[in-house]
């Protein structure tokens, strides 16, 4: 779905095949049919305008009811077509649409949201990024597929208008005084020769403003997507922009914005405006005077009665009226253009970080191997330099060679900006550019708890189950969980998607939040645990229930924490919960055991003592410090 075409038919040769084409056959017929009918109307008219023409000839044995009949059935035919054929038509072609943009979109969900973390990859290739992913998937493909149906129906009623309506010119059709040549077939040429004439030369002109229509129309989707994009930011950021008084600042970037849209919808409407004028004349003349042209010289010859003249006029209309859907929907293909343009450009970016290591080194390094090692062994990594976008760029963080035994839990302490999260997230595959090796221990599950926790609108259930089906968990397993990560208030609301009209994003705070996330450490017990700042939202004593509650219920866990803390934090009886430190500082990783520390006691005692009697017990201090490290 890379290419135009090959979007537009991929619904058709999918596993849905059978369901396309069956609505579309429909739609063809239905359409078929509507052409027909066209030419029963183009004859009724005639009718009807010749039972008018003769009403008070003496001809004419019942003028009245011969009129009033022509008139009933004209209008019956009317129904038929209209809100018989068109109506059905109209519900068909609707759930054509309704299928071919539910399949669309399933697929680039499922494209999206699959292992490869494409969501993650296609928003992060630089220039190649696709913006508005959302929109994309939402408005792009609904008026893409809408669109190209109306279209495709456009192109079968010119097919099906032809071959009709040509028929019955060709049954009409007689000859013309000084064209002699063409024998019987001197109006139906006329015919033909005005409608070619008439119709190629306006679509060449609709065409250069259908481009004009395009350009501004994929401008107007990327200025709307930007703007719409700004208003679902600020209201996951409300609080902050409250909290910072920013009101102004936002309020100046939204304007900013709001003047690209209104400043294109200007040129837009200019262009809208220009067009609708154009095909308004270009109705009038085809309706009034193209159609009615070619059977003029035979009604003055003689050559047919008005009813004739009128017929064939009405049916030359009708062909102009269904030659010109390229006129009347250009608007639509402009739209149709840009929203291909922009669902193709997905579908390209998609395409483009299935191997997402040859698509990070088009932009810089990528050169990343994850192996796996005996679990014995832990978790290692040998060479590992982090760099940003660029085939230039120097490390930012070098790691020559660390290890992490099963069981360790190892503190990352660093200045801002130094590379922990950058480090975790390599760890993770979620960073694109460096190089190294980085061993996993085979058979070992791990999970990412990052600072920031955004919950999706599901059950309570799903919410701590995830990544995991819920299916896969009864609900006293779930129920301990959160019980056991202080939770326990919430668990008569297992099966609630939203408590008191707020979603659980909404309504959990900060900490709450971080205490689901623990939820899921207890109920998936990962071997190799990965926390990211996980208890920032926390307080001194539920940042060491959270640490104790990873202590009781997953034993051998590895564990790589990035906090904010100088030192980690040690259990209520003063125990530490880590093992060792990685330092990172000036761009290199360095680890080593964590200092044991003094006594509680003892600290205690020095903190009371005077400066020269605390000298004495700092040189005990010291002493006791070596005798622990020699042991």
């Amino acid at each position: 779905m890379v290419s135009f075409w090959g979007l537009m038919r991929a619904y058709w040769f999918s596993d849905k095949w059978k369901e396309a084409w069956s609505l579309t056959l429909v739609v063809a017929f239905l359409t078929a049919l509507s052409s027909k009918a066209g030419v029963w109307f183009a004859e009724a008219s005639g009718e009807l305008i010749n039972s008018i023409a003769y009403f008070h000839s003496s001809t004419s044995d019942a003028p009245l009811a011969t009129l009033l009949g022509h008139a009933a059935f004209l209008v019956a035919l009317v129904v038929f077509k209209d809100a018989g054929i068109t109506g059905t038509k109209s519900f068909v072609s609707a759930t054509l649409h309704r299928r071919w943009r539910g399949w669309l979109n399933g697929r680039f969900n499922d494209a999206l949201l699959d292992a490869n973390h494409t969501h993650f990859h296609a928003q992060n290739g630089a220039d190649t990024a696709p913006d508005n992913i959302d929109q994309r998937v939402q408005e792009s493909i609904k008026g893409m597929t809408g669109g190209a149906i109306g279209l495709a129906m456009g192109v079968m009623a010119v097919a099906s208008s032809i071959f009709f309506v040509g028929q019955k010119l060709l049954e009409t059709s007689t000859e013309i005084r000084g064209f002699e040549f063409l024998g019987e077939y001197g109006s139906v040429v006329f015919a033909l020769l005005a409608v070619a004439a008439y119709v190629p030369a306006n679509t060449w002109i609709a065409v250069k403003l259908g481009g004009m229509l395009e350009r501004l129309s994929i401008r107007m989707q990327k200025a709307e997507g930007s703007y719409r994009g700004e208003l679902s930011t600020l209201l996951r950021r409300s609080f902050h922009v409250a909290s910072a008084h920013g009101e102004a600042v936002q309020r100046n970037m939204h304007e900013r914005l709001y003047t690209e849209i209104d400043r294109t919808w200007g040129r837009l409407n200019w262009v809208n405006a220009g067009y609708g004028s154009f095909e308004r004349i270009y109705n009038f003349v085809g309706a009034r005077v193209i159609a009615y042209a070619p059977g003029l010289l035979p009604f003055i010859h003689g050559r047919i009665d008005l009813k004739g003249y009128i017929t064939g006029a009405e049916l030359v209309n009708s062909l102009i009226s269904q030659c010109s859907w390229f006129i009347h929907v250009m608007p639509a293909i402009a739209t149709l253009r840009a929203n291909s343009r922009r669902v193709i450009d997905l579908a390209q970016a998609i395409e483009g970080v299935q191997d997402p290591v040859e698509f990070y080194r088009r932009t810089g390094e990528c050169d990343f191997r994850y192996i796996t090692q005996n679990p014995v062994f832990g978790l290692s990594i040998q060479n590992l330099r982090l760099s940003h976008q660029g085939r230039d760029s120097e490390p930012f963080l070098i790691c020559e060679r660390l290890g992490f035994r099963r069981g360790e839990w190892t503190f990352l302490r660093g200045e801002s900006g130094c590379g922990k999260t950058s480090l975790i997230k390599a760890l993770n595959r979620l960073w694109p550019y460096g190089r190294g090796t980085i061993a996993f221990p085979q058979g070992v599950a791990s999970f990412y708890a990052a600072q920031e926790v955004k919950l999706p609108p599901v059950t309570l259930k799903e919410l701590v189950c995830l990544p995991e089906a819920q299916d896969n968990h009864n609900d006293a397993t779930v129920a301990a969980a959160l019980y056991k990560a202080g939770l326990g208030e919430f668990i008569g609301h297992l099966g609630d998607e939203a408590r008191a009209g707020k979603s659980w994003d909404q309504l959990l705070s900060g900490g709450q939040k971080q205490k689901l996330v623990l939820a899921r450490i207890v109920l998936h017990q990962p071997g190799l645990l990965f926390l990211d700042e996980a208890t920032g939202a926390l307080d001194p004593e539920s940042k060491i229930a959270f640490y104790q509650t990873i202590r009781d219920n997953c034993p051998g866990v590895t564990v790589i924490s990035v906090m904010h803390e100088s030192a980690p934090p040690r259990s209520a009886a003063g125990e530490e919960f880590y093992h060792s430190v990685l330092t990172i500082a000036d761009g290199m990783a360095t680890k080593e055991p964590l200092t044991p520390a003094l006594p509680a006691e003892l600290t205690e005692i020095l903190t009371q003592q005077p400066p020269i009697l605390a000298d004495g017990w700092l040189g005990l201090a010291r002493r006791r410090l070596k005798t622990a490290r020699s042991n």
